[in-house]
């Protein structure tokens, strides 16, 4: 369970960091459903490797961040 967990956390950091790169390059717009898509399943990734670990104030931030992206995902698909 540990090395999932491990790859899980490297999965989903890569993906964040990965939305932040393309936002910030302009490749992709911070309204778009891509950018949603990874911060979402990279709050999903890290979630089960802080999850995991036990560090609660992370598991935090993830919850919050992973839920921003789905109330704009949702006020996208709306639209």
């Amino acid at each position: 369970m540990e090395t999932f967990a491990q790859i899980m956390g490297w999965i989903g950091a890569f993906l964040v960091v990965l939305a932040y790169f393309l936002v910030s390059y302009k490749k992709v717009e911070g309204d778009s459903r891509i950018y949603q898509f990874m911060n979402l399943f990279g709050a999903l990734g890290v979630g089960v490797n802080v999850f995991y670990q036990q560090a609660w104030p992370a598991l935090a931030i993830q919850v919050v961040w992973g839920t921003i992206a789905i109330i704009a995902l949702v006020k996208s698909i709306k639209s």
